[in-house]
């Protein structure tokens, strides 16, 4: 079952006010661990993945049935929010997609159709940025770069 977060935000909320100080004691459990799978859907398997610092990792995923991608960027320690982005870009058909905000556990989803063609992606937790150019096609050798800014 997938959350949106206004939702997310109330069991989150519920969570702390029924566990007390348990819950203060342990930040990380506050929110709940998250996979590719949950932000994108059941459906999409991770192809290719890009750690984002010591921070997390920013995920590739791939639908079959329906030629979409999908990236989402998660963090390895829920908190405070932070600044966090996941993007995709499909260069041969100018097709693109974002989320960028302030978020505590993850960024995405980020969905375009990707059926054999090359894509860009990447995302960002706070001051590390990860870009990933000419992936998951036979014809280009991909390019990864990391930069902190």
């Amino acid at each position: 079952m997938l959350l949106n977060r206004p939702a997310l935000t109330a069991v989150v909320l519920a969570t702390l006010t029924v566990g007390g100080t348990t819950a203060l004691a342990s930040p990380a459990s506050a929110a709940p661990n998250t996979t590719p799978q949950k932000v994108c859907g059941s459906s999409y398997r991770t192809v290719n993945s890009a750690p984002v610092g010591s921070r997390g990792t920013v995920y590739l995923t791939y639908n079959a049935t329906n030629g979409k991608n999908c990236v989402v960027t998660i963090r390895n320690t829920p908190g405070e929010e932070i600044e966090m982005s996941s993007w995709i870009y499909v260069p041969d058909t100018g097709q693109a997609a974002e989320d960028y905000g302030s978020y505590t556990s993850y960024a995405g989803p980020a969905y375009v159709y990707g059926k054999a063609h090359c894509v860009d992606w990447g995302g960002n937790i706070g001051n590390v940025y990860v870009q990933i150019t000419g992936s998951n096609c036979a014809a280009l050798k991909e390019h990864r770069t990391t930069t902190v800014r």
